[in-house]
Order: structure tokens, then C-alpha cells, then sequence
């Protein structure tokens, strides 16, 4: 089956508060990863789709769980999704040595990300 969910982010107003709770509630381990312009918490949770932690890009924003979904082609997937009816609220970026990613909101007020990993 195509398109799984692939990764799953917090995008935090408090990551520090956000770590402590988590960590308590469930088995999760929890690393930070320096990736140049902030420091980024990855949730390694076993078996299952991980994900990560982030403080909230756009100030003023409530915290929010974003699901990521894969796609074959970032670009493509982005623009199918915004000619579907689609807000763009974040378009195609890159990340650097894992991969692309955009952030959409679909016609319902839902949230979703797509993530094109970095070919091999």
C-alpha cells in the first residue's frame, strides 16, 4: 500500500514541558539532534512510525501533532494537493541529508504533512 504515514511531529510552544510529559507518559526515547538552525528531538519509539519535537515555527500558534505522510514526488504531491482544494501553509523545503517536506491544510481545516525522503 502506498503513502504510509511516515513520521509524526510535535511542533511545541514549550519543547522542555513538552519532553517531560512525554517521556513520563510513555516509553519513548527521546534524542536531540543539532541540525543547524535549532535543536531537534527525535522520538524513537521501537516498533511503529517515530517522529519528533520542535518548538513551534510560527509564534502565536498553539502546539499541534503534525502527521507526515510519504510521496514519491514532493513537488508534484504539493501541487496535486493545493489543485484538490489544498492551503499550502508550508511549501516544499528541504531538509538537509534526509529529505523534502511540505505542509498542507486540506479543505476540511485539516493538517497534514508530505515528506519525500532523500534518494540513496
Amino acid at each position: 500500500m502506498g503513502n504510509p504515514f511516515v513520521h509524526i511531529e510535535l511542533a511545541s510552544t514549550d519543547v522542555k514541558k513538552a519532553k517531560s510529559f512525554y517521556g513520563s507518559l510513555f516509553d519513548w526515547q527521546l534524542d536531540e539532534v543539532d541540525v543547524g538552525t535549532m535543536t531537534y528531538t527525535m522520538i524513537k519509539v521501537g516498533g511503529g512510525t517515530g517522529g519528533g519535537m520542535m518548538q513551534h515555527p510560527m509564534p502565536g500558534a498553539p502546539s499541534a501533532w503534525i502527521p507526515y505522510v510519504a510521496v514519491g514526488d514532493i513537488k508534484a504531491a504539493t501541487a496535486k494537493a493545493k489543485s484538490l482544494g489544498a492551503e499550502i501553509v508550508r511549501d516544499v523545503d528541504i531538509v538537509p541529508n534526509a529529505g523534502s517536506f511540505s505542509i498542507i491544510q486540506d479543505p476540511t481545516g485539516a493538517v497534514l504533512g508530505l515528506w519525500q525522503e532523500k534518494a540513496k
